[in-house]
């Protein structure tokens, strides 16, 4: 009772975290807090019950200084890419390419600050990669690449406007069918007024 009554609360701060309700406006936070409360929030889905696969999470943070942000708007960045990432995953895994059952299902998360003070964010995944024809219209509204009934198509439509509008950033995707895919996320460390 007492390891179940821990993860509860550990649950229960991981998700005031990473909904950040207490703080509608922007605050200077730690983005790396933020990023491991959504893996926690998301931690059933990295273990694959249908196949017995779990996704491995590979963490290289840099040192990152607290950023300027709308936390819970970033949070959701973070879920919505990271979803995404364990579904392309899942998808891989299924079809079974010898390739990818070897090396498993990873997801690598990198964090560095640059000498110009921004802030950026790589999530990378080992799943199936998106088709080139895709790539333009990822962040387009109501553009899914899952199938009926799977996605909605807001998501990445969302989160570009999170990181480009609210935050003044850039989110760029790098991806190719069979090697997987990479969002960056690139924020600066202070939001102009």
């Amino acid at each position: 009772m007492e390891v179940g009554s821990k993860r509860i609360k550990q649950i229960i701060l991981s998700l005031r975290n990473f909904s950040r309700l207490d703080e509608s406006e922007r605050k200077s936070v730690d983005i790396h807090e933020g990023i491991d409360s959504t893996l926690l929030i998301l931690q059933s889905r990295l273990k694959n019950h249908k196949i017995g696969e779990s996704i491995n999470i590979i963490k290289e943070y840099g040192d990152l200084p607290q950023v300027e942000c709308y936390a819970g708007l970033l949070n959701q960045v973070f879920m919505n890419i990271l979803a995404n990432a364990i579904d392309a995953i899942e998808e891989s895994l299924v079809i079974s390419h010898p390739s990818w059952v070897k090396n498993k299902g990873n997801i690598c998360i990198r964090t560095e600050l640059t000498d110009d003070k921004q802030v950026i964010i790589r999530i990378s995944d080992n799943g199936s990669g998106i088709p080139e024809s895709f790539q333009n219209q990822l962040f387009d509204p109501f553009f899914t690449t899952k199938p009926v009934g799977k996605g909605t198509g807001l998501g990445l439509s969302i989160s570009y406007q999170i990181v480009v509008e609210k935050h003044g950033g850039q989110l760029q995707c790098i991806s190719a069918v069979g090697e997987g895919t990479e969002f960056i996320i690139k924020i600066p460390l202070q939001l102009n007024s």
